[in-house]
């Protein structure tokens, strides 16, 4: 069980004069699997985004506690694991080249094997010696979940998930989902029904629009 909790405080977003969302409050301070909800255009990524510090609220805000204690912004990527259409990897490298690196940037110890577990997990294991430009977008979308589980973040993030996925990427997703949920904070953006239908919570955007 996690002693991790996030919570949003009369979060506002705007970009100029559009509202994207106005006095969004939530708390999660328990393991589980909790659900951002609304329609393409809604603020799903816009929030996401802002709970993982990438771009700032209007006004309000998010805090994230550890045992009690509020983290830094600047520490976040420590205990955030975050995935997304978005993120871009380097398809110079390889899947292994790329974990490397990215365990460098995060300034964390590489783990190789939690990475060979987590490709394991993800049926790229055979693969992960070969230049991501050789991969499917599947594949390429898989590596991303590696990237964001890799350093056993306590929050993970996903936005959209099972986008570019075939029906085994998306079974591996949610079986990893769910083991994710018993021990940690799992939070899923989207408004497919079969990414939500695990979630105990969901915030629904569209009631923060007024």
């Amino acid at each position: 069980m996690t002693n991790y909790s996030i919570e949003a405080v009369e979060l506002n977003k705007s970009f100029g004069r559009r509202l994207i969302f106005n006095d969004l409050q939530f708390k999660f301070d328990k393991s589980g699997i909790y659900g951002i909800s609304g329609p393409n255009g809604s603020g799903k990524s816009t929030l996401v985004k802002i709970i993982a510090g990438i771009i700032g609220a209007s006004k309000g805000k998010i805090i994230h506690k550890l045992d009690n204690k509020e983290i830094a912004e600047e520490n976040l990527h420590n205990h955030i694991g975050f995935v997304s259409p978005y993120l871009v990897l380097y398809e110079e490298f390889s899947t292994y080249e790329n974990m490397k690196l990215f365990a460098e940037i995060r300034g964390t110890k590489f783990n190789g094997d939690r990475v060979d577990y987590l490709l394991e997990k993800f049926l790229l294991y055979k693969r992960k010696d070969d230049l991501l430009k050789t991969y499917s977008s599947g594949m390429k979308q898989r590596v991303k979940f590696i990237f964001a589980l890799m350093h056993s973040p306590e929050l993970l993030i996903l936005d959209e998930p099972t986008s570019n996925l075939d029906d085994e990427g998306k079974n591996s997703v949610y079986e990893l989902i769910k083991e994710e949920g018993q021990k940690n904070i799992v939070l899923i953006a989207s408004n497919e029904k079969n990414d939500l239908e695990n979630c105990s919570d969901i915030v629904y955007l569209e009631k923060y629009k007024n």
